[in-house]
């Protein structure tokens, strides 16, 4: 609001009396306290307050003004009162975003956050797209890959996500299991080769799976899961999402190069509000910590 700094020092000066009150009140010197009345008398051309020696006394245009302004100190105040209530209250809600494939690893963390705070409504935004944090699209996403590096986000790591290879126990009694790397040329698999894509395990399926090898060719997380639980052949999952999974059959246990970094994102305006604190809370106590992440 244009000249609010200005028309809230003259209301305070009429409502204290006396410059030196005002200053006292706003925490500034008296000469700051005179030039914001000076300058708002400048900018509506006309004097605002009779100067006394006792004090600075409303002119009629500055009654007219101080009453418009006294009612809009009213209606901060109620909006900062009912803002501070929202935050101590947790109520509203809290936009959580996410690939899909993230959402066993903090379902926990969710749940326990609507126990805790049940008059919070939690959505949970699901898509590659990268929400627009400085938009309010969302308060806390988490994100694969490399560290973000956008100044205005305040970054902190969580739970890699680790990828293994396994198979499922219909494929394994009709093919049976590789003994090593030198086996894998005998049976099939689901996935994509040769395609520059930005899962960690891309590389080694290039290098030693051939096209003619792939049992059904995609690159979608959710597919490949799909279709390992067919029997389909050999694929490369999660492994929280492959233990969740009692009849898969780990062929190839997790490797460092197959893991990727997994980050809370939070913009840094919000990240000290009540409602993202407690959610970061829920997801450090509702998620078993590897000790990699909780040495960081």
């Amino acid at each position: 609001m244009e000249h609010w700094t200005e028309l809230r020092t003259a209301w305070l000066v009429a409502k204290l009396g006396t410059v030196s009150a005002a200053a006292e009140a706003l925490g500034v010197h008296r000469a700051t306290v005179t030039r914001r009345v000076d300058a708002l008398e400048a900018a509506f051309g006309t004097p605002l307050f009779l100067r006394h020696a006792r004090g600075y006394m409303p002119t009629e245009a500055g009654r007219e003004m101080l009453e418009v302004a006294g009612r809009a100190d009213e209606m901060f105040t109620e909006l900062r009162r009912r803002t501070q209530g929202g935050a101590r209250q947790l109520t509203g809600e809290l936009v959580v975003t996410a690939l899909s494939g993230v959402a066993p690893l903090i379902m926990p963390a969710i749940a326990r956050f609507r126990a805790d705070h049940p008059h919070t409504a939690i959505a949970f935004i699901d898509g590659a797209e990268l929400a627009r944090l400085e938009y309010g699209e969302a308060h806390v996403a988490l994100r694969a890959g490399p560290k973000p590096d956008d100044p205005d986000y305040t970054v902190l790591p969580y739970e890699p996500i680790r990828f293994g290879l396994y198979t499922h126990e219909r494929y394994a009694s009709r093919h049976g299991l590789p003994g090593d790397e030198g086996d894998l040329g005998l049976h099939r698999f689901v996935g994509s080769v040769g395609e520059a894509l930005r899962f960690p395990y891309a590389a080694w399926m290039t290098a030693h799976v051939s096209g003619a090898a792939l049992a059904m060719r995609t690159s979608h997380p959710h597919v490949i899961l799909q279709g390992v639980k067919a029997g389909l052949g050999l694929g490369f999952l999660p492994q929280h999402e492959a233990h969740s999974c009692p009849d898969l059959i780990e062929v190839m246990p997790p490797r460092d190069e197959w893991r990727t970094s997994l980050w809370i994102v939070t913009h840094v305006d919000l990240h000290r509000t009540a409602k993202v604190q407690e959610f970061l809370r829920c997801l450090r106590e509702a998620t078993p910590r590897s000790p990699e992440t909780a040495a960081r």
